[in-house]
């Protein structure tokens, strides 16, 4: 049978191979990003000689303003500037500065373009004890961190349930789709991972973890399912009722939503539940590496941790913080079925020309309901480890 293949080996691109992307992702990230400038946080120094700290992150003001403002009560002696940028403008922005970088820490969810800046040598080795000590599942080597702890969900219209019970997993919704197709037909949406970097990294997790995922894809084309680019765009359709399901959104985007929005529901599925992470990096020849250092370690501390859990959506890693928004809440109510995507080389191969071309071709093929060759996951899946491995 074929099987396609998203081995795990080391991918390496020349430096001039990596400038001509950086030049190339740069002029697509002005095209796509000049309307908008990236938005900046700034907290001066109470001190009379400032450290700085220069921070390239994907993350919105509002959720990370809590963060920065413990850190910076924590440490008043450094000056903080906070860049918020889109992930295609950041991940083009450290690629040109590669040389001399300007910031000092980078954090992004687009886990593959992280791993490849830091697979390229532009990270820097975070010697301290929280680093050390932190989850070998949400590290690779002690250069880049999963600090945040987001799974991917589904959401339903709460009037659904007066035409048929939610689903409350993959199997479930595979179910619907099968059994309702013409109730269903175009109420369903989820991501096009032909032209979204978010729903192509969902795809590709979907399929080596789910024997059945080329049957829901069928399913999803054989009821005529929209397709979006973002968490966005779907949520706007189900709260309007153009759509009455939603399958593989970012659920730290859908919790804010869903509370203002009472006529939705957010279901982490119960078979199988997606993780990613934001993933931060001490840049290689940072300009100000001590304060650098203190910001990762604090990201990796309790309280930060704490704080991420209680006062955002984001989730928190961290083994000793318990409760809602944890990692640890997760386990307890999913168990094995919690599945992170995994920090390391197979992260590369959504950035594989060839394996995208690939995968995405099958995903055509079954999506427009013509026979593929799948026969089942690509690979062992990859559940959190039990705590004591932690």
């Amino acid at each position: 049978m074929y099987r396609l293949d998203l081995s795990s080996r080391r991918l390496m691109m020349r430096p001039t191979r990596i400038r001509r992307l950086a030049g190339a992702l740069l002029a697509l990230a002005l095209l796509t990003t000049a309307p908008v400038q990236a938005r900046t946080l700034h907290f001066a120094a109470d001190t009379g000689s400032p450290q700085p700290l220069t921070i390239y992150g994907v993350v919105d003001p509002p959720q990370v303003r809590p963060l920065l403002t413990d850190f910076h009560r924590r440490n008043p002696d450094i000056a903080i500037d906070y860049h918020n940028l889109e992930t295609l403008a950041l991940h083009a922005r450290v690629l040109q500065e590669r040389d001399a970088p300007r910031a000092d820490v980078v954090m992004s969810p687009a886990m593959p373009w992280q791993y490849q800046l830091a697979n390229e040598g532009l990270s820097a080795t975070v010697d301290s004890p929280a680093a050390a000590a932190w989850p070998g599942w949400a590290r690779w080597r002690q250069e880049l961190f999963g600090f945040t702890f987001e799974p991917i969900v589904m959401v339903y219209r709460r009037d659904l349930a007066e035409r048929m019970t939610p689903p409350e997993s993959h199997a479930d919704l595979l179910n619907l789709l099968q059994q309702k197709p013409d109730q269903l037909n175009r109420r369903v949406v989820t991501y096009d991972p032909r032209r979204s970097g978010a729903g192509y990294t969902y795809a590709i997790e979907d399929a080596r973890i789910s024997a059945r995922y080329w049957d829901l894809v069928e399913a999803l084309g054989n009821t005529h399912s929209a397709l979006e680019t973002t968490t966005g765009a779907m949520l706007d359709g189900l709260s309007d009722g153009r759509y009455w399901i939603g399958y593989n959104l970012i659920g730290s985007y859908v919790q804010d939503y869903v509370a203002d929005h009472p006529e939705l529901v957010m279901v982490v599925p119960k078979d199988y539940a997606l993780v990613l992470q934001r993933l931060v990096m001490m840049s290689r020849d940072a300009p100000h590496p001590a304060s650098a250092q203190r910001f990762v370690d604090y990201l990796l501390s309790e309280p930060a941790q704490r704080l991420l859990a209680t006062q955002t959506t984001l989730g928190a890693v961290h083994p000793a913080v318990d409760g809602a928004g944890t990692a640890a809440d997760l386990r307890g109510r999913l168990g094995e079925a919690i599945r992170p995507v995994q920090i390391g080389p197979g992260l590369l191969a959504t950035l594989d020309t060839l394996k995208r071309q690939t995968l995405l071709e099958q995903w055509q093929q079954a999506f427009d309901n013509r026979s593929t060759y799948a026969d089942g996951p690509l690979a062992d899946p990859s559940p959190l480890p039990p705590a004591h491995q932690e």
